[in-house]
């Protein structure tokens, strides 16, 4: 087939939550915009990463909770042993990925925007050579070019994926429950599907070279997960180093410290050691940008070392957050449009969705003391909160940090049954530079759980009223 060469503005590659938004917002402006995207729109988090694992989080949930009625219950409910169909579980998973990302698609074209599919490979910073879906070509010459292709499992030299070993991509569409599951990797990937597979009916073991948990988080916010995995059942096994499958294949080798090796059983093996930048496969090392590690070094507008070439999201480091992307990208979009802006956000919350759920926004108390702030801290624990009893689950506590001298709140932190929802509240405050005084002032719903969030504050300014 012949090439065809087309002219834009601006060039998007990758379609994940950074490149569209940024597309959508520059059509919204009126800047000529062409998107590339070689796999579905949406990227890893619509169709591999937060949307579908947080469908089976739910559904796991609820099944957990329907086995649990089965026996004995508080409640007083009562129910006959409950069983699922794996295959209509993930089916509906796909039909909720499928309405956001037909959604997607529906608002780049009705923004303007143009979507290519297919694969790009970068010639120069201003021209890129597309191989399309119909396995036709097609260059683009572009004004700027947008970087957002993403990030992807990285894999254990160890143990390379293939065979019963798996990354978080096929452990979100099993067609089976796993008998044993060994996850490597006790970050948030791991343990939020490990808990998933847990709450499935699976014995779930998880291998961590670290000595705890959630290593990225301080370990009083862990306490609460590592406590609620033992009572599901699923073992941990910490500071251990994986050497690999047994020559059976049925097992995982483990050794630690001293040097003594374990073997776990395995029918399936989940490796989440993390992600890494997509900067290889596409052309991307002819630019010759300067990187910081294996990310793309950016300034606090998205720009790298190369005129008009723009980065956003994972292929620009941590934090890899999806929402951290979407905002640089609607950035990128009103910058090229030519409005003024800069990337300093005053907090992005980070979310784990385990069992009990983590959140942490700003500063820790550690964070704030390596800073060499002068900081207070004060938790108010869901043992007390009246919505948490009725929901029966009262581990756990929200944590607010602040300064000691004019008390402005600079961290908040969180564990617990459903205090995802508190994100929100907690970005908003550090973006707002909120005092003690003005959350604490503040008329917060009861019951909910919500209430701590205030109480956490009355107890740093020292007349908390329900502890």
């Amino acid at each position: 087939m012949s090439q065809i060469t087309k002219t834009t503005t601006l060039l998007v590659i990758g379609g994940g939550p950074g490149g569209y938004v940024a597309a959508i917002r520059a059509g919204q402006l009126g800047v000529p915009t062409l998107l590339v995207e070689g796999a579905q729109l949406g990227g890893t988090c619509l169709n591999i990463g937060c949307i579908p694992s947080k469908a089976l989080i739910h559904a796991a949930e609820e099944f957990d909770k329907a086995r649990h009625y089965a026996g004995e219950s508080a409640l007083g409910i009562s129910v006959s042993a409950p069983a699922i169909d794996i295959a209509r579980t993930v089916s509906w998973k796909d039909g909720i990925v499928g309405k956001l990302t037909g959604g997607v698609g529906a608002l780049l074209k009705k923004n303007g925007v143009q979507v290519v599919q297919g694969w790009a490979h970068l010639l120069d910073g201003k021209t890129a050579e597309v191989t399309t879906a119909d396995g036709g070509t097609l260059r683009i010459q572009c004004e700027h070019l947008l970087l957002a292709a993403g990030s992807e499992p990285t894999p254990l030299v160890s143990m390379p994926f293939g065979g019963i070993v798996e990354s978080s991509t096929e452990a979100l569409s099993p067609t089976s429950i796993p008998k044993q599951l060994v996850v490597v990797g006790g970050g948030y990937i791991g343990l939020e599907l490990g808990t998933v597979y847990r709450k499935l009916g699976a014995e779930v073991a998880v291998v961590e070279a670290q000595d705890r948990i959630l290593p990225t988080y301080d370990a009083e916010l862990t306490k609460p997960v590592a406590a609620a995995l033992a009572k599901m059942g699923v073992s941990l096994h910490l500071n251990r180093k994986v050497l690999g499958l047994n020559a059976a294949g049925n097992a995982v080798r483990i050794q630690d410290a001293s040097g003594a090796e374990t073997l776990l059983p395995a029918d399936r093996v989940l490796i989440a050691v993390g992600r890494r930048p997509r900067t290889q496969g596409w052309g991307l090392e002819s630019l010759q940008l300067d990187r910081k590690g294996n990310a793309l070094r950016i300034d606090d507008q998205c720009r790298t070392s190369m005129r008009d070439v723009w980065a956003i999201g994972d292929i620009a480091g941590e934090p890899m957050l999806a929402h951290r992307a979407m905002a640089q990208g609607e950035m990128v979009a009103e910058l090229v449009a030519g409005k003024r802006r800069h990337f300093q956000p005053g907090s992005i919350p980070a979310v784990c969705f385990t069992d009990p759920e983590v959140v942490v926004a700003g500063l820790s108390p550690a964070d704030a003391e390596a800073a060499g702030l002068d900081c207070l801290a004060a938790s108010f624990p869901f043992a007390a909160n009246g919505r948490a009893m009725t929901l029966e689950s009262t581990d756990g506590f929200v944590r607010v940090v602040a300064r000691r001298d004019n008390h402005l709140i600079v961290g908040w932190q969180a564990v617990g049954r459903g205090v995802s929802e508190l994100s929100t509240a907690f970005g908003q405050s550090l973006e707002m530079g909120a005092t003690l005084e003005d959350v604490a002032g503040t008329i917060h719903a009861h019951p909910t759980l919500g209430e701590a969030v205030q109480e956490a504050a009355l107890k740093a300014l020292g007349h908390a009223l329900h502890i």
